[in-house]
């Protein structure tokens, strides 16, 4: 595939949802080809898209100099941009979706820590006619910046950009270790005390890295997984120890790990984030909520 931007100013074009969900598709495929076939397209028709859609923006959004696919710079900040819009369409015109709008929270893990619960009740309790749906998603920004949800629960610094948030509160941070290893019987631990075996990072959506540990005494060695369930597993299974925050105690208890207090590790500021443009209209009511919640303490 050669075809692709040409240089000077770009060629007008009515874009259409084709061709970003092309340029979707390629990006997640990072082959034409599987991308076609996904699109139910042919190779060339996808091709073509692309590149009417390079020219359009006038960069190039795919680098096709070697042989495998992969995006350029400006693909990868397409990218979010282009799945936020794709979200959105297919949401206004989802069936059922009419006469109701569904407020969408995304997180990744431990959603709202132990206001979880009280969060989802009053809400209900008050906005009835607007339902508070709850997603977990495996990404940094739980599907924010792709336009999955209209606002997200999320840990630690996030500097994606186009979004805003606010700290509610400050998780302490937790030892995850295996249940019957030696770590476990532990009143508490140091972070020292972890970094003589593999620690377990969950590299998609999780907040800690090898730089939670002084560079002098960084851990010995590191597995890193992908989601929540794959890090429960692998420390209950004996592969390594983890650190999280408190609320991943209470809201994913496992038979195979015990969480033991952590003295010399930071805690966690949780965050409440949407993207900086005009989104649902209930936003300012669950931040509201949310910030009551806390002060109540229930």
């Amino acid at each position: 595939m050669n075809d692709g931007p040409s240089t000077g100013r770009p060629v007008e074009l009515r874009v259409e949802l084709r061709h970003l969900r092309a340029f979707l598709a390629v990006a997640d495929e990072l082959n034409i080809t599987r991308a076609a076939s996904r699109l139910r397209l042919t190779q060339p028709a996808v091709s073509r898209t692309l590149a009417a859609l390079e020219r359009h923006l006038g960069v190039r959004l795919v680098d096709r100099s070697t042989h495998h696919l992969a995006l350029t710079p400006d693909g990868v900040a397409f990218r979010d941009k282009a799945a936020a819009a794709v979200a959105a369409f297919d949401e206004a015109l989802a069936p059922g979706r009419l006469r109701t709008w569904p407020l969408r929270l995304g997180h990744a893990w431990s959603a709202f820590g132990p206001y979880t619960t009280p969060l989802l009740r009053t809400w209900q309790e008050r906005h009835p006619g607007t339902p508070l749906e709850l997603l977990r998603i495996d990404d940094r920004t739980a599907g924010l910046t792709r336009g999955e949800v209209d606002a997200a629960l999320l840990r630690g610094p996030v500097d994606a950009p186009g979004l805003v948030a606010e700290v509610l509160f400050t998780e302490v941070r937790v030892a995850a270790v295996t249940a019957d290893g030696p770590l476990a019987g532990r009143a508490s631990l140091a972070l020292a005390d972890l970094a003589d075996g593999p620690v377990v990072l969950n590299t998609v959506s999780g907040t800690t890295t090898v730089d939670l540990w002084p560079q002098h005494a960084r851990p010995a060695a590191t597995l890193t997984v992908g989601n929540t369930d794959d890090w429960l597993t692998a420390i209950a299974a004996g592969r390594g120890s983890g650190v999280s925050t408190a609320s991943t105690a209470t809201l994913h208890p496992h038979a195979g790990v015990a969480y033991v207090p952590l003295d010399d590790a930071p805690g966690v500021p949780v965050l409440l984030a949407r993207r900086d443009a005009p989104g649902h209209p209930a936003l300012p009511e669950l931040a509201a909520l949310a910030r009551e919640i806390i002060e109540r303490g229930t």
